[in-house]
Parts: structure tokens; C-alpha cells; sequence
């Protein structure tokens, strides 16, 4: 059988190769980033959730101390409106 170029695919062979091996593993990579970002998502908060329920979670979790979330809670009563009849 009769090769052209001796049988080497020349520059032209080397870029095309070069390229395509590129987005192959860009491919790849977008596919994985992907992956990982729509199976990470955070959980979402539910709505109906009152800003207090919300600040006795972060209590119980550990994220703020006693006297922070007496403070908040404080807060939030302050700036509650109030119903008026």
C-alpha cells in the first residue's frame, strides 16, 4: 500500500491531533465540573419558614453562640410589625 509523506502525517496530522486531544479532555472536564455542580447543590430552605425558625436552627447547629442569638431574636421582635386594630 502507498502512503503518502512517507507514511508520517506531517505538521497538518500534528495540529489536528493536538486539538482534537484538547477538547477531548476539555470535554471531559465540562462533563466532571458538571457532574459534581448539579449533585452538590445545598439543600433549599423552605420559604414558609419564619426568620426566627431560621435563627433557632442556626442556634441549634452551633453557627452562633447564646447571648448572639438572644441578641438577633431581639431584633427581630423589635422589627416584627405589629398588627394594628
Amino acid at each position: 500500500m502507498m502512503y503518502w509523506n512517507d507514511g508520517s502525517v506531517g505538521w497538518a496530522g500534528w495540529v489536528v491531533m493536538i486539538l482534537s486531544m484538547a477538547a477531548f479532555w476539555g470535554l471531559l472536564a465540562w462533563v466532571a465540573v458538571s457532574l459534581v455542580r448539579s449533585t452538590g447543590k445545598a439543600p433549599q430552605k423552605d420559604p414558609s419558614t419564619s426568620p426566627e425558625d431560621q435563627l433557632a436552627e442556626r442556634f441549634a447547629r452551633g453557627d452562633i453562640d447564646e447571648e448572639d442569638y438572644r441578641h438577633r431574636s431581639e431584633v427581630l421582635r423589635q422589627q416584627r410589625p405589629r398588627a394594628s386594630g
